[in-house]
């Protein structure tokens, strides 16, 4: 899972002191804390970690292979 940074990186000291609240309210069970795009951007929120394609089919398993060699 990815967890979002504890030390956020801003010229606005405010900002950050609010980032660090909401941080903070998410964590309370059943607290839906919302952040503004900017805050979520900040945090890692848009940033593309997924595979690519080729990685994902490399960490197939070839079940079919796999239930002949058992047999």
């Amino acid at each position: 899972m990815h967890r979002p940074p504890t030390d956020i990186k801003t010229d606005n000291p405010e900002m950050q002191e609010t980032i660090q609240e909401k941080l903070l309210d998410a964590q309370v069970p059943g607290f839906k804390a919302q952040f503004e795009p900017q805050e979520a951007e900040m945090l890692g929120a848009f940033t593309e970690d997924a595979i690519n394609e080729k990685d994902a089919l490399d960490s197939a398993i070839d079940l079919l292979g796999a239930d002949h060699d058992n047999n």
